[in-house]
């Protein structure tokens, strides 16, 4: 199985931002690329608000595999999504 390189958080912000910018998408500019590197992240809590609905896992995802892995790997993501602090 390959690896992103990418957090999920920002993936999804790119794909929100993507779907409400492209053309492609239902949005109105057909080369949107450098408007979604700009835009995705003003995206980022609608991306957390879905990696935070996916904690849980519903019947048929539990069914497939763990779910108590499942959720750490999501409480993984969501935790890499969180700024860093500087402490004065």
């Amino acid at each position: 199985m390959d690896v992103s390189t990418t957090p999920v958080a920002e993936r999804i912000a790119r794909v929100l931002a993507g779907q409400r910018i492209s053309a492609n998408a239902g949005g109105d500019t057909e080369s949107a690329g450098d408007q979604v590197d700009s835009a995705w992240r003003d995206y980022l809590p609608d991306a957390l608000a879905v990696l935070r609905t996916l904690r849980e896992p519903d019947r048929r995802m539990a069914a497939a595999g763990d779910p108590a892995i499942w959720e750490r790997m999501v409480l993984a993501a969501i935790e890499e999504s969180k700024p860093e602090r500087v402490v004065l």
